[in-house]
């Protein structure tokens, strides 16, 4: 296999807003991360991916985009960026950063003079004088707007402030060649590719055809404005001209998509990006039972398919998903089941990505009222519903479960008034439990979460050849017992994973003769397992 540095790398996602404020506004920045560098540089990883940094006027925080060459404001200024790459490169640290492709924000100049059919950008934007077809956004009502100046409609798959850029246009294509270059140039070491799946729409702009306008997945997949040809035409291109030449790292974001669409995406052959963000785990709504058989199916399926000559993405949770111990842990068994949850992710075969405050255990949040939340996805959704006459209580209590706001509270650095994070009001409130979840707490614990993560990723680099490099292999394991085997010519390592809160015991499994490397727990026994115990043993070939 051959050995890149991104397939290496653990990657630390950002997202600035709620990371760290440091000039007391309550909103995350730039020099709030510089400021957490070394905290960074301690967990042990290689990347920090950041969310949208770029000025935006934050209709969808950050990813509509009004300018891609300056900072967004609250963030700091340009020079601000300088330092941070500075300060990262100092600590062997890379950068990458979000790169909104399908659409910009309704401010950028961009869209202004394609209103007006100024400057040659007519055409920038995907305009009809009628709406053609039933496409829905998917964060609520039409996918088209109308403007009162251009007296035509526009597309916007997202937000209505999101329009959707028109990649028929050739000038589009070297609009963002000329962007790639520019923050290149600044010293950025690849791209999160946001949501390149929509790049390509079907120019008959047929209607589309799903059983359910309300199921996401479906929405989200329509092929009339997914997955097309001209998608893989642009990716091929950028790739041999831009990303393959600097050796970056690229990571799609394709949404619900099969194994062999994925397959396409990244396999060496097409040369089009390193790795995409797979969406199948996150339909299971726990690791119990028949959820964890279908988990270890899709590992296994992802390793058969991709491993070899594609690449694999890792991860539980993200800015857009709610948080992993919430939904896949018990928060009854918080550090240990955290602690099972960051072995399975360091040692699954493929590149992982952890959180901010995923090392730490934060949780969901349970707002009382819509009112505290700011994820416009889930409050367009909440008055969507609420208008065809639904039982708000209900839907409020199933849409918050699920809620982009989950992941984007502000990180709990300590217990002090507003968790560290700012000295004054956040953006967003705190998570009430960051009295008891928080950075400061959880090193002084004798069961840190952090730690654990910083042991495990020391473990991966140590044992590259078993843990990114070695072949994997689920064995037949049941009742919430989770094992699979990771292999290299000179290392054998077996993972053992108890997603229960019992005592187990997996004699019949232990015929071979395997040293302990690791447990979440101070038990030295390889056959006996307590609740949301997590096992690494090892044995030379």
């Amino acid at each position: 296999m051959q050995k890149k540095w991104w397939k290496e790398a653990v990657v630390y996602q950002i997202y600035p807003r709620s990371f760290n404020d440091s000039n007391g506004d309550g909103i995350g920045d730039l020099k709030g991360i510089i400021e957490k560098i070394d905290y960074i540089n301690d967990l042990g990883v290689d990347v920090i991916w950041l969310t949208p940094i770029n000025m935006s006027p934050n209709y969808d925080n950050g990813y509509d985009i009004s300018d891609y060459k300056k900072i967004m404001k609250e963030f700091g200024n340009l020079e601000d960026f300088k330092k941070l790459i500075k300060e990262s490169q100092k600590r062997d640290l890379k950068i990458i950063i979000d790169l909104v492709m399908n659409h910009t924000s309704h401010k950028h100049s961009w869209f202004q003079d394609s209103k007006k059919k100024k400057n040659n950008k007519d055409d920038y934007y995907i305009w009809k004088k009628e709406i053609p077809n039933n496409w829905k956004s998917f964060f609520s009502g039409s996918a088209w707007e109308y403007d009162e100046e251009r007296e035509e409609y526009y597309l916007h798959l997202y937000a209505k402030e999101q329009p959707d850029l028109n990649w028929e246009n050739k000038k589009i294509k070297n609009e963002f060649k000329e962007i790639i270059n520019w923050w290149l140039k600044l010293g950025v070491s690849g791209f999160r590719l946001d949501a390149i799946h929509h790049l390509g729409k079907d120019q008959e702009f047929s209607d589309i055809n799903i059983d359910n306008f309300d199921d996401e997945s479906q929405l989200f997949s329509a092929p009339e404005y997914t997955h097309r040809n001209k998608v893989h035409e642009l990716l091929n291109e950028f790739n041999e001209e831009l990303f393959t030449p600097n050796n970056l790292m690229t990571v799609g974001e394709i949404g619900y998509s099969d194994l062999n669409t994925t397959y396409k995406y990244t396999c060496k052959a097409n040369k089009e990006v390193n790795m995409v963000v797979q969406f199948d785990h996150l339909k299971l709504p726990n690791f119990n039972g028949c959820n964890l058989d279908e988990f270890k199916k899709i590992q296994q399926s992802w390793y058969n398919k991709l491993f070899e000559n594609a690449w694999i993405v890792q991860y539980l949770e993200s800015h857009d998903q709610p948080r992993s111990l919430s939904k896949y842990g018990d928060l009854e068994y918080r550090q240990v089941s955290a602690s099972l949850l960051a072995v399975m992710l360091l040692t699954l075969p493929g590149t992982p990505f952890i959180y901010q405050g995923q090392e730490i255990g934060m949780t969901n949040v349970d707002f009382e009222s819509i009112d505290d939340y700011d994820d416009v996805k889930m409050v367009n959704k909440y008055y969507e519903l609420i208008d065809r006459g639904l039982n708000k209580n209900v839907f409020f209590n199933k849409l918050k479960k699920n809620s982009r706001d989950n992941a984007r509270t502000p990180m709990q650095w300590s217990n002090e008034k507003y968790a560290g994070f700012s000295n004054t009001k956040p953006w967003l409130k705190i998570n009430p439990n960051y009295k008891k979840i928080n950075v400061e707490s959880d090193k002084k614990s004798k069961n840190s979460i952090f730690e654990t993560y910083k042991k495990l990723i020391n473990l991966r680099k140590e044992y590259s050849d078993c843990l990114i490099y070695g072949e994997y292999k689920e064995i037949n394991s049941k009742n919430n017992i989770y094992t699979y085997i990771r292999n290299s010519k000179t290392n054998k390592m077996k993972i053992i994973l108890n997603f229960s809160n019992s005592e187990v015991r997996l004699t019949e499994s232990m015929n071979e003769k395997f040293e302990l490397l690791f447990s979440n727990y101070k038990n030295k026994k390889v056959d006996h397992f307590y609740p949301y115990e997590a096992k690494i043993l090892i044995k030379s070939i």
